[in-house]
């Protein structure tokens, strides 16, 4: 499921249909209406959004109406989450190391950090 919700917010025009879902329900033409792209075309975009279960339709006779549905982002952030604090301590200890490093060379009789240790 993650690979279909990056995919699906890997678009601008997908991000930014679920920014306006974001602010409530609205329906593909009301959608449509604010993009430059065509009505086909903001269909298909959703279509993507429903299969990554990103949005959900409810149909009331002929209307159909979209709203967002957060839980699959909720899910993708934190996995994306758990990697972020895992590279914040790898690379912080990565940086303490090199300062440890620079300073044990710095006081070394005869380093001149300024040429680089030569």
């Amino acid at each position: 499921m993650l690979d279909q919700v990056y995919g699906a917010i890997a678009d601008p025009t997908r991000r930014g249909i679920l920014g306006i879902l974001a602010e409530g329900e609205a329906n593909v033409g009301s959608l449509a209406e604010r993009f430059p792209i065509s009505l086909n075309a903001v269909s298909k975009h959703v279509k993507v959004l429903e299969r990554a279960g990103l949005v959900e339709r409810t149909v009331l006779g002929r209307e159909h109406r979209l709203r967002l549905n957060p839980e699959p982002l909720r899910e993708a952030s934190m996995w994306l989450e758990h990697y972020r604090t895992f590279w914040e301590t790898r690379l912080g200890a990565l940086e303490t190391f090199l300062l440890q490093k620079e300073r044990r060379a710095g006081s070394k009789p005869g380093h001149r950090a300024e040429e680089g240790g030569r």
